[in-house]
């Protein structure tokens, strides 16, 4: 296990959430399923308790807690994209699997965790400033998933 890792809450599917992940991410792994050694509030023994994962090179711990706290905005991951086709890909599988489409490159997979689907061209165009990343930023807030060819258009004015 890294020493530093991000636990994520869920309710009872992280094994599901993490094999789901790994097959959809790079640069990813599902490691160590450990289960319940005794009873606990929302398990019994031998249910599955915590999975260790790797999800774009970001090691995490799911842990299957209970129904007690739910994902929010306030922790996303941000996957930068090189294309249309790679934007189209990670988010059509998050949306395409029970997720739910949001704003400006965010939408949520079915366990309720949240994803910024970024393409790199919108994050280059803002980091520029001025005329340019005003327009660029206009054109995002009007999307749900971000159209590539309408960022490149906007930065262009």
């Amino acid at each position: 296990m890294a020493k530093n890792t991000i636990c994520l809450w869920y309710d009872k599917d992280a094994e599901e959430a993490a094999r789901f992940y790994a097959a959809t991410f790079p640069d990813r792994a599902v490691g160590a399923v450990i289960r319940a050694p005794g009873d606990y509030p929302d398990g019994k023994q031998g249910d599955v308790l915590v999975v260790e994962f790797t999800v774009a090179g970001v090691a995490c711990i799911g842990l299957n807690g209970g129904s007690t706290f739910k994902h929010s905005e306030a922790f996303s991951f941000q996957i930068a994209t090189d294309s249309q086709e790679e934007t189209d890909r990670y988010w059509n599988a998050i949306v395409g699997n029970g997720g739910k489409e949001s704003e400006c490159g965010w939408c949520k997979d079915k366990w309720g965790l949240s994803w910024q689907i970024t393409p790199r061209v919108l994050t280059d165009a803002l980091a520029i400033g001025g005329a340019e990343a005003k327009r660029a930023f206009d054109a995002m807030m009007t999307m749900r998933k971000i159209d590539v060819a309408a960022i490149e258009a906007a930065r262009r004015g």
